[in-house]
């Protein structure tokens, strides 16, 4: 079988998307390749966004390889499944373009996830995997009936749901190479700030899933289990991407975790990197290692300056705010750019947060305004509100979040559009 791994070209207008809008390293098709291949099909990824090809462009190539599936994902890459755009305009657009050109449609991502039915509907696709994809997909080559995590309308039209959503074996998961092309073309470093890119950048996955359980964190149906890769298999991947010219990666991992050896790896080897994490998780002496490794940037999850926001957010932080300042200031010391990310908990005072954020700044630490929080489906604060998400799941997260807030982000739209509008127009 022939399997056509579709990214849309991605737009944002009028979306509350909370991610980076440049392109990245679709990993998520990068995995399903490599195991579609070594399951006897044949795969291709086909990037609009990385590959800079409009709707026209994308529908005449996928066309051309004439597949017998047609994987469409919904949102841009596996680094944002965990704040997608709440609406389907992109994917089903893509959709509609590909409907005579596609073979069988499939969707993937925190949609297909969370609300497959909806996500069915909407998209008007043949079927939606539920949960992590790349061990799913080469199934699909066979009787839809016996494929767990998996949703799919029949000739009546009715919509089946089987299983609930997969979990990757992450050992699985091979080292991915990519053409030298692809690389070329990804001029990107993800949430670098202390110099200009001279050569291409990448992302990378060490770990995948969290073992915390933040209110916040869209990861209930997918991603949800903490899971390493086999360093051997990272490093050769990086060693790949380092003998292909790159000289920045991002670890796209929910929550990079203190892990020595892997860092002591990296310190040997001429690359710089980026992260996110729990900094509270983190000593002085493996801040110190994780600087000579060639770490560059760390992106904190502090969210509330006080221990109520925290525990409101379901944080699970036994350190201070004040402790939480300290690390943040020794991640510094050896790390040129360290970011705190706080999310609106309503409870912080406004001149507190600007007080705060003004010390870190004396000491070289951003820390951005509070960020509006959406409740997204499939996350706790999500469940506690409403329940298991149905199939307005996305609708009425949205409108509530447009109600409740009048400013936003400066990464989103400045007048964003409710879900019925987004969807339509």
């Amino acid at each position: 079988m022939k399997y056509a791994l579709v990214n849309p070209r991605w737009t944002f207008e009028g979306s509350i998307y909370f991610g980076c809008r440049e392109p990245h390293l679709p990993l998520e098709y990068g995995y399903a390749k490599a195991l579609l291949e070594a399951a006897g099909h044949e795969a291709a990824i086909f990037d609009g966004q990385l590959g800079g090809l409009s709707r026209e462009q994308l529908r005449a190539q996928v066309a051309a390889y004439q597949p017998d599936f047609a994987v469409i994902t919904t949102a841009p890459s596996y680094l944002f499944w965990r704040c997608a755009p709440p609406e389907l305009r992109v994917p089903r657009e893509t959709v509609r373009d590909l409907a005579d050109a596609g073979g069988r449609l499939i969707a993937i991502g925190p949609h297909a996830s969370t609300t497959p039915r909806a996500a069915i509907r909407k998209l008007a696709v043949d079927g939606a995997v539920l949960g992590e994809a790349e061990e799913v997909l080469p199934k699909l080559a066979g009787d839809w009936a016996t494929v767990d995590s998996f949703a799919w309308r029949t000739e009546s039209g009715e919509v089946l749901i089987q299983g609930g959503p997969h979990v990757t074996d992450m050992a699985a998961l091979p080292a991915l190479r990519w053409p030298d092309e692809t690389v070329a073309r990804h001029a990107h470093h993800h949430h670098r700030f202390e110099a200009a890119p001279a050569c291409p950048g990448a992302e990378v996955e060490f770990s995948r899933g969290c073992p915390y359980k933040c209110t916040f964190c869209a990861k209930e149906n997918f991603r949800t289990n903490y899971r390493k890769r086999p360093l051997a298999v990272v490093l050769e991947e990086i060693d790949g991407l380092i003998g292909q010219g790159i000289e920045y990666l991002y670890f796209i991992d929910e929550i990079f975790l203190p892990d020595k050896a892997l860092l002591e790896a990296l310190v040997g080897r001429s690359v710089k990197f980026g992260v996110q994490t729990r900094i509270d998780l983190w000593k002085p002496d493996m801040l110190e290692l994780m600087g000579r490794a060639g770490c560059v940037s760390i992106e904190a999850g502090v969210e509330s300056i006080s221990e109520e926001g925290r525990a409101l957010l379901d944080k699970r932080s036994k350190l201070t705010t004040a402790e939480f300042t300290e690390r943040l200031i020794e991640a510094k010391r050896h790390v040129p750019f360290v970011q705190a990310n706080l999310l609106d908990a309503q409870v912080d005072s406004h001149d507190d947060i600007e007080e705060w954020r003004e010390h870190l700044q004396k000491h070289g630490v951003w820390a951005n305004k509070p960020v509006p929080l959406f409740a997204y489906p499939g996350s706790p604060d999500y469940r506690k509100r409403w329940g298991l998400p149905d199939d307005d799941a996305w609708e009425r997260a949205l409108d509530d979040y447009l109600k409740t807030y009048a400013e936003f982000s400066d990464i989103q739209e400045s007048n964003p559009l409710p879900l019925s509008r987004l969807e339509t127009e």
